[in-house]
């Protein structure tokens, strides 16, 4: 009982302060909630379970006992830490509720294996797949805490001592990479293995590329997994990968409109230079004019977003980004109309459609 009240002392501490991130984050449609509630209930339990056993972890709470160290300071690998506690908007568990939807729409294969028996499933998933779940999420909150490692040479006094940032960083590497291995260790474990950067001139063919590759690729993969694990044939595992890419996708596009969507005086407008609308009106007004409007938005050196958004606005690049979003959303969901109707399928079908709201 010690040992739990010290590792959930650990986690108020972390929760002090406002959470800055979240997986499938900036994403406000009301009914978002509601969606990922009832598709939980669909396949048994909230996969927010699995990060409760992770947290709860002992490797785990000794490495929240050393992130404590960082209170006080502006290391990014505070703001994470906050975000696996205290996520409002049930975007943790995202990725693994997904594969198990995904698992349960399409049912057992009518090749199944004589090792994977009907009596073995839960709620229609089979416990390899609920495996792959989980290490589904572990790879992605390795992503997170290895992106929170900040770059020294930009480091000011501001953002705490040199020390304390230098601690977060190793922090960040090891935790990480913990992450990592565990996720390594039950890949394993499944039995079933299978043997550029953003420039000037990106145009978004290369866009969709990079994008699929850091945010896309593991929830695809991760998909057609769950397929393979039931022994569904390759038609089946390829309706499952396009589900996972083109829902991605299409819930970038979505978090890249939010800046150039949402109300304008919610607060100061910040947006990345290689988002897709931005990407978009790029093309669109071409790299010379690109640049000039770019300088133009500058004040002392920093660049003026509210300036620069409503430049960006008076373009095609947002509206163009919606018509790509919801192109992905209605890719993702003409790609399991083949599995047979069920809740599970609805609730795939509820996910799709939300990220195409706006």
């Amino acid at each position: 009982m010690t040992v739990i009240w010290s590792r959930l002392s650990c986690i108020v501490l972390l929760n002090r302060g406002q959470r800055n991130i979240s997986l499938f984050s900036n994403t406000t449609p009301s009914n978002w909630n509601k969606v990922v509630s009832d598709a939980e209930k669909i396949v048994g339990y909230p996969t927010s379970f699995m990060s409760l056993r992770c947290l709860l972890s002992d490797e785990l709470s000794n490495v929240a006992m050393h992130v404590r160290k960082l209170v006080g300071t502006k290391h990014p690998l505070l703001n994470t830490a906050r975000g696996f506690v205290y996520d409002s908007r049930n975007n943790l568990q995202m990725r693994g509720l997904v594969v198990l939807l995904m698992s349960k729409a399409a049912g057992p294969s009518q090749h199944t294996a004589s090792d994977l028996l009907p009596q073995d499933m839960v709620s229609g998933i089979y416990p390899s797949q609920r495996n792959l779940a989980e290490i589904t999420e572990l790879i992605h909150t390795a992503f997170l805490v290895h992106r929170g490692i900040v770059n020294l040479k930009e480091w000011t006094n501001s953002d705490g001592p040199l020390k304390d940032m230098q601690f977060g960083n190793k922090m960040a590497v090891l935790s990480g990479d913990f992450l990592l291995a565990n996720a390594c260790t039950g890949l394993a474990q499944l039995n079933n293995t299978k043997d550029k950067s953003l420039t000037d001139d990106i145009n978004m063919v290369t866009w969709e590329e990079q994008r699929f590759l850091s945010h896309g690729a593991l929830l695809a993969k991760s998909c057609q997994a769950a397929m393979e694990l039931a022994k569904h044939d390759k038609d089946a595992q390829g309706l499952a990968y396009k589900y996972g890419k083109h829902l991605s996708l299409g819930h970038k596009l979505n978090s890249d409109l939010q800046p150039f969507v949402k109300n304008s005086s919610a607060g100061p407008v910040t947006f990345s230079l290689n988002s897709a609308p931005v990407v978009f009106h790029r093309q669109i007004v071409g790299q010379e004019r690109w640049r000039y409007q770019l300088q133009q938005a500058k004040t002392i050196g920093t660049v003026d977003y509210t300036k620069l958004r409503s430049m960006i606005k008076l373009e095609e690049g947002v509206t163009s980004t919606m018509d790509l979003c919801r192109y992905h959303g209605n890719k993702a969901l003409e790609s399991i109309q083949c599995f047979p109707s069920s809740e599970a399928r609805s609730a795939l079908e509820n996910i799709a459609s939300t990220v195409t709201k706006f």
